[in-house]
């Protein structure tokens, strides 16, 4: 490992302008992926600007009812409290299948937004990896890919994004909020990762030097009756090989609102809107959840050890629809 500075800041225009000074930092807040990344050598930065005693702790009501939550929330203050529990069940339920009690005690919800993908490859620096090194090659495509990406991937990259968080972000709308020595912005959560395209290694619309200050979930009453389910190789912590995150609001046996967003099959959380849109307005039915998972899947384009994961999601999506259903008739 490098050897690196440290340094703890307590306001946000005082981080932004340290690292504005040294573009060779790297904000950490609980360090639960970067630590690992440098400890490997794919992260090597000469300074850690500490974030964790910034104000960007708490959850609170916006004015229209939403939630914003703060940057350095922790995992498992946010899967706790009552108004995520009350009004967006999946968020809590995606964070708790996403690492152990240890993890989450650590990890932030900005860091979570940020964190990289798990490729071996990626990971790996004796291996060529477009991610890491632009150019290079994606030896994932024809090597080790049981667990890569079906859905927007391309010739330069098929990794996935790790995050279970965001995948429910994703189904919720939300925002995320940032600072830079220009001012406050925002991005929504469908803007925030780009494309793999040919530079798989931009993986973040974040302008230059972009602390992440907060999350804002507007308001959703369909994410009431919600829930997140996690498919992974072991019932322990482990990263998934597909996720779903969905909300349903079923009238009189007719979908009138659903949220879908699917993980493990992309570089970035995936919203299902062409499943929503077949699926707004007709049938709750399990012959329509099945024709709704098709239209989105649809564009899948699998590897020769990654085509499970077409019936997989297909399966995922009629199952936690039809659970969905039958709470609601209940």
């Amino acid at each position: 490992m490098r050897e690196f500075g440290y340094q703890r800041v307590f306001d946000v225009p005082g981080a932004v302008a340290r690292l504005g000074a040294d573009p060779d930092a790297r904000y950490l807040g609980g360090g639960t992926n970067l630590v690992d990344l440098m400890k490997a050598g794919v992260e090597r930065p000469a300074l850690l600007i500490d974030v964790r005693e910034l104000p960007l702790d708490r959850i609170e009501t916006t004015d229209d009812g939403g939630l914003r939550i703060g940057a350095t929330v922790t995992n498992s203050d946010l899967a706790a409290h009552p108004e995520v529990r009350r009004r967006y069940p999946a968020l809590a339920q995606a964070v708790l299948a996403g690492a152990s009690g240890q993890l989450r005690n650590m990890a932030t919800v900005g860091g979570n937004l940020l964190q990289r993908t798990r490729c071996g490859y990626f990971a790996d620096l004796a291996r060529p990896c477009n991610k890491r090194v632009p150019g290079s090659g994606c030896p994932a495509i024809e090597g080790e890919h049981h667990n890569h990406a079906i859905l927007g991937a391309s010739e330069h990259c098929v990794a996935i994004h790790p995050s279970d968080m965001g995948v429910a972000l994703a189904a919720f709308d939300a925002v995320i909020a940032y600072e830079t020595a220009d001012g406050p912005g925002e991005l929504p959560l469908a803007e925030f990762y780009l494309p793999v395209g040919d530079t798989p290694h931009l993986e973040t619309a974040l302008p230059s030097g972009a602390l992440i200050t907060g999350v804002t979930l507007p308001p959703t009453p369909v994410a009431a009756v919600s829930r997140y389910r996690k498919v992974r190789e072991r019932a322990s912590y482990a990263f998934a090989i597909g996720s779903i995150a969905a909300a349903l609001d079923v009238q009189d046996g007719v979908v009138r609102e659903v949220r879908l967003a699917l993980g493990a099959v992309a570089s970035r959380p995936w919203r299902a809107r062409e499943a929503e849109r077949v699926l707004t307005g007709g049938p709750a039915s399990a012959d329509a959840f099945a024709a709704a998972a098709d239209a989105e899947l649809a564009a899948a384009k699998t590897l020769p050890h990654n085509g499970y994961k077409v019936p997989l999601m297909r399966n995922l999506v009629v199952a936690m629809l039809t659970e969905l259903t039958e709470e609601a008739a209940r």
